[in-house]
């Protein structure tokens, strides 16, 4: 099951993300809310993906699913992502990652490369883009919705 996080579930979705070794930065009860869990029959979490908003634009952050979780699982929570984000009225979607090899997934789903010089100004206020603008192997992707 897939649902939207809320301030409750802040907490739990902290210690998610630290046991990943991912930051958690910037998230409150209130960023709580634009992350969706993928739960599974007993409500424990086996993935999570967020949107950090910036008016018409969102950056996805904090992808992570469990190991044994099918690609279905993944697809899944971003088409998710896009029904938020179109909830939301964010028009643009943004990820930034240093996997290569992640790259053709995201294209799969639609995201295309773009330049960092392509990125909206109001992305530069979020700590993640700045740290991965300063990541020499790191690559951008957009989706329109």
């Amino acid at each position: 099951m897939i649902r939207r996080a809320s301030g409750k579930d802040l907490a739990g979705l902290k210690d998610f993300l630290t046991r990943a070794g991912l930051g958690t930065e910037g998230l409150t009860e209130e960023t709580a809310e634009y992350f969706l869990l993928l739960e599974n029959e007993d409500q424990t979490c086996r993935g999570t993906l967020g949107i950090e908003p910036y008016e018409e634009n969102g950056l996805l952050r904090s992808l992570v699913v469990t190991p044994g979780q099918v690609e279905n699982d993944i697809f899944l929570l971003f088409q998710q992502a896009f029904l938020l984000a179109k909830e939301e009225k964010i028009q643009h979607l943004f990820l930034a990652t240093k996997k290569s090899v992640a790259v053709p997934l995201f294209q799969m789903l639609g995201f295309e490369k773009v330049d960092k010089g392509e990125l909206p100004k109001e992305l530069s206020q979020s700590a993640h883009i700045n740290h991965i603008l300063n990541v020499d192997n790191s690559i951008f992707l957009k989706y329109s919705l």
